[in-house]
């Protein structure tokens, strides 16, 4: 069986997405051992633990990034092909702005299910409260991540992928369903949906079996050290503070500060 990483990379006029995918495919090579699918629309030369996979960008929508001083064209609507994209017979996808720092991610391939997400994501600091950000709608729906998700090449899993795409396809009717006020469809929307509709609505799904850490776009991200990184933050009260993170895979949220250090690192 092969295993390997899948990453979606379209640039926009102020993040360079592929610059992060390749540095995190490096990052998965040297922590799990495994290579990197990288899809986008941008040409460039693969290392040998690299594959370059052409798509057209989807799902075009304006958005503000908290932490860019202009609003961005967002690219999200290829997640819901990842399973006819992926080269291998279980795939491991991954954000590009999803920080690679231990093998803690091993795990989550040794595991015996076909799918699995996250279930809940966490502020790194305690600053921020994840309780909207961890539901949607107006009925309050518990919400998986696609941040990361890994799956195998199985029946039910290509139903999960297909009904994100319908999903995709119809987005405002399911947007008017679950009472959804803002427009931009979102793959974690639509994941979340979907495993909904395949098993039944009864909220029984394979669940990653740690929380997400996850750095908000209004914290300070830098690098230390490799694999250590320092996160600057201001309490409730506007005091300064600061948390190292020392071999903990992280979701980057903000941009900026994860594109910096990826232009640093790459020269």
């Amino acid at each position: 069986m092969t295993t390997g990483a899948l990453i979606f990379a379209f640039n926009n006029e102020h993040i360079d997405y592929l610059a992060m995918a390749r540095w995190t495919a490096a990052n998965i090579l040297r922590h799990l051992g495994i290579p990197t699918a990288i899809v986008t629309d941008t040409q460039f030369d693969p290392k040998e633990y690299e594959q370059f996979i052409f798509a057209k960008p989807e799902g075009e929508h304006s958005r503000r990034f908290a932490d860019q001083d202009n609003s961005v064209t967002w690219y999200n609507g290829n997640r819901v092909d990842a399973y006819g994209l992926t080269p291998w017979d279980q795939t491991l996808v991954i954000d590009a702005d999803y920080v690679v720092a231990s093998d803690q991610l091993k795990i989550l391939l040794a595991m015996p299910h076909t799918f699995a997400a996250h279930k809940t994501a966490y502020d790194v600091v305690n600053q921020a409260n994840f309780d909207e950000l961890n539901n949607f709608g107006n009925f309050n729906m518990p919400m998986w991540w696609a941040t990361v998700m890994m799956f195998r090449r199985d029946h039910e899993v290509e139903m999960l992928f297909n009904a994100m795409n319908m999903i995709k396809q119809n987005w405002q009717h399911y947007r008017n369903l679950y009472k959804i006020s803002k427009s931009t469809y979102r793959n974690d929307f639509a994941l979340s949906i979907a495993l909904g509709i395949i098993h039944g609505h009864a909220l029984d799904h394979t669940d990653i079996p740690w929380k997400l850490a996850s750095i908000t776009p209004d914290h300070k991200l830098t690098k230390s050290a490799t694999d250590h990184y320092r996160v600057d933050f201001l309490t409730q009260d506007q005091k300064p503070r600061y948390i190292t993170l020392s071999n903990q895979d992280f979701h980057a949220m903000g941009k900026r500060h994860l594109g910096d250090i990826v232009a640093s690192d790459i020269g």
